[in-house]
């Protein structure tokens, strides 16, 4: 390939959007490839987001550069990294406001950059002190700061395990810093749903990466402000969703308790004050909602569940978690008891081989109170006709239904278990639903 111009390049973006011919998208789609593999790539991409002239051409650009640095990034001498550098903060800048998938995609490209260029130490320190008191510049800063953790284990890099290690030790060191950042965006914008869903998201990002520090988290007030948003009624959906997520990610990562003492008991008394808000979510029919504390319920039972068998009812071995969970399989939609199946399984399990009568016992009555949930979800509708369908949702559902009720059986006993249900079926159905349930094929293959 020449080396082209940079009016030709716009014109091939231009085709590539505009074009009415389907044969002229096509040819400029491959020109375009084919530019992107070439060296030229770097320049052209650079002189089109200095031009700014409209969405397309620039996003085309900040993907392009991003694809650069993530794949090529070997063909440049290392005496151009500052000015690469620095050419991608000055671009990120001007044109933050044009479109939030090009702040994205340079965003991206300044992480990967940072993650590869060696010669860049303290990234997360130099970005906060440059853009930390601007409050314009504080939507790309915070989108770069998500992003930079969420790439560390991307495969698209080519870094080695020392330098990964490397990085990780690095934004550990300095993320107390990212989240007092986060916390101080908060506290300016006030209720601002945008910014709190941005912040949400970061925290969430470097929990997944696990640098976290439990001591200073626990007592930090951006905890207290996630369960306010999940606490509230009138939240929205999204923000909701990002609340959600984030404390998800919180549990996820102090999977290992004993070393994380301080959070995990910040997260567990949390989440239990959440139970309110799921019965209202439940009233409003907001499955959106539901499905969300379900998923934090679950998250909590998951992260604390050596816990509850080692310790029953005592400090946050409470049994409170699995009455969350069984009050989530009462709600009448049966995807919403299906997000706790894993938990299930994963009791069965730990309790199946400890072989111990007196433990089995305690958690007897919560299997007995779940197995009976599961029931009522098996039916089929009263007006249902013809035999189900193995191979639709409710079909798939009601199999795996049938695989967790082999998990857990033990506890309750087959005889006790089929006569629990088949009365249940009995009443509810006039003994229909009990010749089809999938209880029958768990049991018999028991």
């Amino acid at each position: 390939m020449e080396k082209p111009t940079v009016a030709l390049v716009y014109q091939a973006v231009q085709a590539l959007y505009h074009d009415p011919d389907p044969a002229g998208k096509e040819r400029a789609s491959v020109w375009l490839g084919e530019l992107q593999r070439s060296m030229y790539a770097w320049e052209m991409a650079d002189q089109l987001l200095q031009l700014k002239q409209d969405v397309e051409s620039c996003y085309f650009a900040a993907q392009t550069m991003k694809m650069k640095i993530q794949m090529s990034f070997f063909e440049l001498p290392p005496e151009t990294h500052i000015a690469l550098r620095d050419s991608l903060l000055s671009h990120i800048q001007s044109l933050k406001d044009l479109s939030p998938i090009i702040v994205t995609q340079l965003a991206l490209a300044i992480a990967d950059l940072a993650l590869q260029m060696a010669s860049w130490k303290g990234c997360v320190h130099t970005l906060i002190e440059k853009y930390s008191n601007d409050v314009s510049s504080m939507t790309f800063l915070i989108e770069i700061l998500t992003v930079l953790p969420e790439e560390v284990h991307s495969r698209s890099l080519r870094i080695g395990a020392n330098r990964r290690t490397e990085i990780i030790e690095d934004l550990a060191y300095y993320s107390s810093t990212v989240v007092t950042l986060l916390m101080t965006c908060v506290e300016k914008s006030g209720s601002n749903e945008k910014m709190l869903i941005k912040v949400f998201r970061c925290l969430g990002s470097w929990f997944n990466l696990g640098v976290l520090d439990s001591n200073f988290m626990a007592n930090n007030q951006l905890l207290m402000v996630l369960f306010q948003v999940l606490q509230r009624d009138e939240t929205s959906t999204n923000l909701h969703e990002a609340a959600s997520d984030c404390v998800c990610s919180a549990l996820y990562a102090i999977e290992n308790v004993d070393t994380h003492m301080p959070l995990a008991l910040q997260l567990f008394q949390g989440v239990l004050t959440l139970e309110t808000a799921y019965h209202m979510a439940v009233a409003r029919e907001d499955l959106d909602k539901v499905l969300n504390y379900c998923r934090i319920f679950t998250e909590l039972c998951e992260t604390f569940l050596e816990t509850t068998v080692r310790s029953p009812g005592q400090g946050m071995g409470d049994l409170r978690t699995l009455e969350l969970l069984l009050i989530c399989a009462g709600h009448p939609q049966y995807e919403v008891v299906e997000i706790s199946f894993n938990f299930w399984y994963r009791l069965g399990e730990n309790l199946y081989k400890t072989n111990d009568p007196a433990l089995h016992g305690i958690f007897r009555p919560y299997i007995q109170r779940l197995l009976h949930g599961l029931a009522r979800h098996c039916q089929l509708d009263p007006d249902h006709e013809g035999i189900p369908e193995d191979t639709d949702d409710f079909g798939e559902f009601r199999m795996r239904v049938s695989d967790l009720v082999k998990d857990v059986i033990f506890l309750v006993g087959s005889m006790e278990c089929f006569s629990q249900v088949a009365t249940l079926l009995e009443i509810t159905t006039g003994g229909a639903a009990a010749r089809d349930c999938p209880y029958r094929r768990a049991l018999h293959q028991h």
